[in-house]
């Protein structure tokens, strides 16, 4: 009763939220006269407002028309459970195409993924699934930013953090400026994804949440702390929340 419960009231957010967005496009237009766009190249802050790295949550902002965006990295993690698993992720690299009409195509490339566990037999490496994904920036007025993505999970990957079948992911995205160094920013989105082989390959839903302050104390340098999670990491697994920080 209480995930069904939970379940609906994330639907709830969820449409509440694109309501606003698709709502507050037209006053958007009117606003944008006489607000500079805080995702122009010409933004001496875009970069930061640009960029999906570090955090796991997604920008508002759509990648500028002609102009290409490339993030790459690194994640090493403590996993839970009997043992002292690690795992490390790599090369997380994600391309982003500026499209006209402020839309965006983005491509996510597979990771490799190596993870180490107590005993040799447990240990386990692979590639997981690549991704494609479209964004349209709605508008923005001197204070707020919306945008709408779709993401799609290719089968790929191997049989072990692979996806079986095609996993689809609508999110929408809000940014609000609370002062001209602090930011927060709301993505609430659901996923349809599958397994891996290795994990049954069986289909599951889950609904899923990001918020995160930024906060710039000088021109080049960016603090942020960000709290995410999702209802169902697997189809015979409970939610999983998180919370990070960091430059």
């Amino acid at each position: 009763m209480k995930t069904v419960l939970r379940s609906e009231l994330a639907i709830l957010c969820l449409y509440a939220m694109f309501f606003f967005l698709s709502s507050g496009n037209a006053n958007a237009e009117d606003s944008e006269v006489n607000t500079s766009d805080p995702c122009s190249a010409a933004n001496p802050s875009a970069l930061f407002s640009l960029l999906d790295r570090p955090t796991f949550s997604d920008s508002a902002c759509s990648v500028p028309f002609r102009h290409v965006v490339l993030e790459i990295g690194l994640m090493r993690a403590n996993l839970r459970g009997e043992g002292s698993s690690k795992a490390d992720s790599y090369p997380q690299a994600e391309v982003r195409f500026g499209l006209p009409g402020r839309n965006e195509l983005k491509m996510l490339a597979p990771n490799y993924t190596s993870q180490r566990s107590g005993t040799p037999q447990e240990a386990s490496s692979g590639f997981s699934a690549t991704s494609i994904g479209f964004k349209h920036e709605l508008g923005y007025t001197s204070k707020w930013l919306g945008s709408v993505e779709a993401v799609l999970t290719l089968p790929s990957g191997n049989d072990v953090f692979g996806s079986r079948g095609l996993g689809t992911t609508i999110n929408g995205i809000v940014a609000y400026s609370l002062s001209a160094h602090v930011g927060l920013s709301l993505q609430l989105g659901v996923s349809s994804l599958t397994d891996s082989v290795l994990a049954g390959g069986r289909r599951f839903t889950s609904f899923n949440q990001f918020l995160a302050t930024t906060w710039n104390p000088i021109e080049q340098l960016q603090v942020y702390g960000e709290f995410y999670g999702q209802t169902k990491t697997a189809r015979n697994e409970g939610a999983g929340y998180n919370f990070d920080g960091g430059l």
